[in-house]
């Protein structure tokens, strides 16, 4: 155990006492869905809407074809809590977590309970096999959901085992946030959880789709960033490479602004390139809005984790846009 991890240790000791493992069915429940961060990841789950809406509103949905997504949804399910429990794992081992949500004297920056290892309620042995089991589990799913498929696109099936292999390697295994790819891998694993499944169902990929699945994956990014932006120091002393790490701060901030843009010029370009109709960017107009305002709070006041929050709004709101333009087009 390094200098960074005793301390993160001790630190969480200071601020929660040792902790206990937690013991029942319903607290060892509600520990692993802690690990998991059902509570945040939720909006990951709403692609399955974005999908839907989309079928629905085109050819209909058979039966079938709820099989299908129903097993790509289980799926989802076990690949997001994986790659949660590793993050979770790695982050405790290297004292990151620690750094992240408790300061020197043991005062908690953030809500402890989101971390059950931290807390003690969970062990590390327990939170490691925790991750592979999702991981199979979503395996199992994937592959299932692909076998009782209409369709199997060929790259359908190649960026669904992309996800597989890489997602969980987030921050275990190549540690590919350590490596600069983070941001790639928290914009590009949503997108394919929208345009994935959908393949499955239909067979093809409009354009319409593939502008949705990008503008998903964007909106994870411009939640992610703010994080990042708040986890500077923790993520800079184990050395994980984020953006927020390796740009000065006028550096980020640009970065941040710049997704930003492509958020709102996406929408446009779209309705004006025909790849969405051309009342696309009006049915947008809430997002805009909101996004605008996340930014341009954040560089008068800074505070990455107000911005955070508005950032989980807005994609809320662009989610419910999206399945309104899904059923009207």
């Amino acid at each position: 155990m390094n200098a960074i991890t005793t301390a993160g240790a001790r630190r969480a000791q200071g601020a929660s006492g040792p902790g206990s493992p937690a013991r029942g069915f319903a607290s060892r429940l509600s520990a692993f869905a802690r690990l998991a961060k059902f509570e945040f990841v939720l909006d990951y789950y709403l692609s399955v809407l974005v999908v839907v809406s989309a079928l629905a509103a085109g050819s209909g949905l058979a039966g079938n074809d709820l099989l299908t997504l129903g097993l790509f949804l289980l799926g989802e399910i076990g690949v997001v809590s994986a790659v949660m429990a590793f993050d979770d794992v790695n982050g405790y081992q290297d004292g990151s977590d620690a750094a992240n949500y408790l300061s020197e004297d043991g005062t908690e920056l953030r809500p402890l309970q989101r971390k059950p290892l931290l807390t003690g309620a969970l062990r590390l042995r327990q939170a490691q096999w925790f991750g592979y089991l999702s991981l199979a589990w979503g395996a199992l799913f994937w592959s299932s959901s692909a076998a009782a498929a209409e369709h199997q696109p060929v790259w359908a099936l190649v960026v669904t085992g992309l996800v597989l292999v890489s997602s969980w390697q987030y921050s275990w295994g190549l540690k590919l946030s350590y490596r600069g790819l983070g941001e790639l891998l928290i914009a590009g694993c949503p997108m394919v959880i929208v345009i994935a499944p959908y393949g499955f169902v239909a067979g093809d990929l409009p354009a319409l789709l593939l502008v949705e699945g990008v503008l998903f994956g964007l909106w994870q990014i411009l939640v992610s960033a703010y994080s990042n932006t708040k986890d500077i120091e923790g993520d800079a002393a184990v050395g994980r490479s984020t953006v927020a790490v390796r740009a000065s701060e006028r550096g980020n901030r640009r970065f941040i602004g710049l997704l930003s843009a492509a958020d709102v010029l996406l929408a446009g370009t779209a309705a004006v390139v025909g790849w969405a109709p051309w009342w696309f960017v009006l049915a947008m107009l809430p997002l805009t809005a909101l996004r605008v305002r996340q930014y341009v709070s954040f560089v008068r006041n800074g505070d990455a984790l107000l911005a955070r929050r508005r950032g989980v709004v807005a994609f809320r709101t662009g989610v419910a846009c999206l399945i309104l333009v899904n059923l009207i087009h």
